[in-house]
């Protein structure tokens, strides 16, 4: 299918839209952010690792001298970018740390461009534009007056950085003819450890136990909210440069807003509704110039042939 990569981010995007879903339900019984992330990336690991076991057992061996892409998926990008953004939340507010996190595909473009030799058109860099005007507009940023405290600012940019990070790293896990599922079994693995000394491991396991965890939103948080939208971003970024995949992923922050008006009765004002529009038409502008295969990602595709 000539658009499957494209298809394959926008679809991640759209499942990481729905993780407040979950993220409310386990809320509601007293797990923290931080607690949350690391149940997310424990179960994920869980999923693939014995699923992988089970089954393709092969996709589990690694090579010692590549681990540090996994360090780089797991720990500089899952584990930091958490970090950070829940930090800038804090420090600012939900609009302004969404807005930072959202400069991600700026770093992407960048380092693609020194580390891979990717292209940064004019064209590209305006559907950049039009998708952080978008995220902006969608956050309402520019009609509130929110608390910009400057360590939050810069740790923001730091999320922001941290969430870039993936594409890069895993770009080159992929060209070292790594496997999605391999990418994102060790990722996990790795993410659930660094993250443990922030989960309040003895708080979290009363929880856990407590007759009203609820079980099914974790399972649903780690299978919709996290396997399944990181393996087809990592199948999709194979496809197509590090750069179009993070903005076609700014399609998140619209999901989000409608989950939130459709389930939860939050509203949505006019301004809101021109940065969903503004989103969009960045993503249908990069499925419509250019495809998702060029020389760049050739070596890339080795990985999928399994």
């Amino acid at each position: 299918m000539k658009h499957l990569g494209t298809v394959s981010v926008l679809l991640a995007g759209v499942m990481w839209g729905v993780i407040g879903i979950f993220v409310r339900a386990l809320n509601a019984v007293g797990f923290g952010s931080m607690q949350v992330n690391f149940i997310r990336s424990a179960l994920a690991a869980i999923l693939l690792t014995v699923g992988l076991f089970l089954f393709r057992r092969e996709l589990l061996k690694i090579r010692l001298r590549d681990l540090w892409c996994f360090l780089g998926t797991g720990v500089l990008s899952i584990t930091f970018f958490n970090f950070c953004y829940f930090y800038t939340i804090a420090e600012t507010s939900l609009a302004v740390a969404s807005v930072l996190l959202y400069t991600a595909p700026v770093f992407v473009m960048v380092l693609s461009l020194l580390l891979f030799g990717e292209r940064m058109t004019w064209l590209r860099c305006a559907c950049l534009v039009l998708a952080l005007l978008g995220c902006v507009l969608v956050t309402g940023l520019l009609f509130d007056t929110p608390k910009l405290s400057p360590l939050g600012i810069l740790v923001g940019i730091g999320a922001g950085l941290g969430y870039a990070l993936y594409s890069i790293f895993g770009r080159y896990a992929l060209n070292r003819g790594y496997h999605p599922l391999t990418v994102n079994a060790w990722t996990f693995l790795i993410s659930s450890v660094a993250l443990l000394p922030f989960a309040q491991i003895g708080e979290l396991r009363s929880l856990a136990f407590a007759g009203s965890f609820p079980w099914g939103a974790a399972l649903l948080l780690a299978l919709v909210s996290t396997v399944l939208p990181y393996l087809l971003y990592t199948y999709g970024l194979g496809k197509m440069e590090g750069g179009r995949a993070s903005v076609l992923a700014t399609v998140e922050p619209v999901v989000a807003t409608l989950t939130g008006v459709l389930l939860f009765g939050e509203t949505l004002d006019v301004w809101s509704i021109v940065g969903i529009l503004l989103v969009l038409s960045a993503v249908v502008i990069l499925n419509l110039t250019g495809g998702e295969r060029d020389s760049k990602t050739e070596s890339t595709e080795r990985a999928f042939e399994a």
